[in-house]
């Protein structure tokens, strides 16, 4: 991990022409330009330039894609999630602790997106990972994947609702070019009856995992008979590997910025990052004279 964040900011320091032994740039130099770069789309549009350099090296696929999400948790505390209609009320401290961050007890309080809101960042979610996690205030990181390197097409960030991933997967399959037919891989979540057809009007064949638990599939032996199909699905796994690195190296597992759009411009220029350093492994991978 040291050597890989060792390589990353190495990358950083070559990508804006800096040497080892020159000092970076004062913090205040981005925060006094944010505004600035949110409105101009800096990060989509750099996104959109790495991912044609990818496309020139021949390193991405046109065919075959993956879609998946992830929750990002928000730069916010539970402590912050507070009734919207109720005046802010002081809840009763448990123990001898710091007045200026004290304990409170939520014990038999039902909270819930509807009713409560997050007075440090409203646009955060309450959401889960599943049954039996932890809910945590959270936005929601989505990705379409192509499916021959597993480098990242294009990237989405929504509040984190429970139609968060299909409504992703389904506006990033619209923003493919060109209007040719793709296999589109995904998990048991994307296995609904609307998200299907959904897709099937976009000409994506979806390639997603069977629920057979909760309901009956919408994918049915026509798709499921198909070679693609289970190629697919071996594929999709590796979608993991970025999430993995954005989080990690990305610096996305907890979340330092607040609001939607900026948390989206941050998870849109990791995901770029992402991309440099595979097109980097790839391209050195690659016998000479073959690119």
């Amino acid at each position: 991990m040291l050597m890989e964040q060792l390589n990353y900011n190495l990358l950083f320091r070559w990508f804006v022409g800096l040497n080892m032994d020159e000092e970076v740039w004062d913090v205040t130099v981005f925060t006094k330009n944010r505004e600035r770069l949110l409105k101009a789309e800096v990060a989509r549009r750099f996104f959109q330039l790495v991912v044609e350099e990818a496309q020139a090296l021949d390193l991405m696929s046109n065919e075959h894609f993956t879609v998946d999400g992830t929750l990002l948790e928000a730069c916010a505390s539970l402590k912050s999630f507070k009734q919207m209609d109720e005046a802010e009320e002081e809840k009763p401290k448990t123990g001898e602790d710091d007045p200026g961050n004290p304990s409170v007890d939520f014990h038999g309080e039902k909270r819930s997106n509807q009713t409560h809101q997050s007075t440090t960042d409203p646009e955060a979610l309450l959401a889960r990972k599943g049954a039996g996690k932890e809910a945590k205030l959270s936005y929601s990181g989505h990705v379409l994947m192509e499916n021959r390197n597993g480098l990242v097409a294009d990237v989405e960030v929504l509040p984190a609702h429970g139609t968060a991933e299909r409504e992703a997967a389904l506006e990033m399959v619209a923003n493919l070019p060109g209007d040719q037919p793709v296999t589109l891989g995904g998990d048991k979540n994307y296995d609904t009856q609307e998200f299907v057809a959904q897709a099937r009007e976009l000409k994506a064949t979806p390639h997603v995992a069977q629920n057979n638990k909760r309901r009956k599939s919408a994918i049915d032996g026509r798709t499921t008979r198909h070679a693609g199909y289970q190629i697919s699905q071996q594929k999709r796994k590796r979608v993991e590997e970025i999430f993995g690195w954005v989080k990690t190296v990305g610096g996305m597992r907890k979340l330092r910025h607040r609001g939607l759009e900026v948390v989206g411009w941050m998870f849109t220029l990791a995901a770029a990052a992402y991309n440099l350093v595979r097109i980097r492994n790839l391209a050195t991978a690659i016998p000479h004279g073959h690119v």
